[in-house]
């Protein structure tokens, strides 16, 4: 009887989304969560970021760490420079303006084209992580637009 409760106990947590708030302390990616975005005011729900390399004028680019929380994305934007990105963990989705949706895996890559309005995050019912490689610095400037609205998202 403990084991047929423990089973619907647990399928209603996974239909719900309860088990990906529950692994938050062990979902595994290959760097660092980081610490809660700084740029949160352009993300809805919430994100971590780890800087892996930094802007300079040796390798004109900046990479970070991004880990969503379910259903947490980034506001539409765009990259002047364009943008990459490398799927490490979870299930995400990508769109770009007037395009279908994209789900995205572990091991997917994702290349932006310059000034391409998007946006990614994650699944309703996973977390998500990425490495966003910004090239062309330092003229790769982003440019933060609306949120995705709820219906857009679904």
């Amino acid at each position: 009887m403990k084991k047929k409760a423990l089973t619907i106990m647990t399928a209603i947590l996974m239909l719900t989304g309860g088990i990906s708030a529950m692994a938050a302390d062990t979902f595994e990616q290959p760097f660092a969560m980081g610490d809660v975005n700084p740029y949160g005011k352009f993300f809805t729900g919430t994100t971590h970021l780890n800087m892996l390399v930094t802007k300079d004028d040796t390798f004109n680019s900046s990479i970070g760490n991004v880990t969503f929380d379910a259903g947490a994305r980034t506001n539409w934007h765009k990259h002047s420079g364009g943008q990459i990105l490398l799927v490490t963990a979870g299930e995400g989705r990508y769109q770009e303006k007037g395009k279908e949706i994209q789900i995205l895996k572990k091991g997917d890559v994702v290349k932006i084209p310059p000034n391409a309005e998007h946006w990614h995050g994650a699944a309703p019912n996973s977390m998500f992580a990425h490495i966003s490689i910004e090239p062309n610095i330092p003229n790769n400037e982003t440019t933060w637009l609306d949120p995705v609205t709820d219906k857009e998202y679904k």
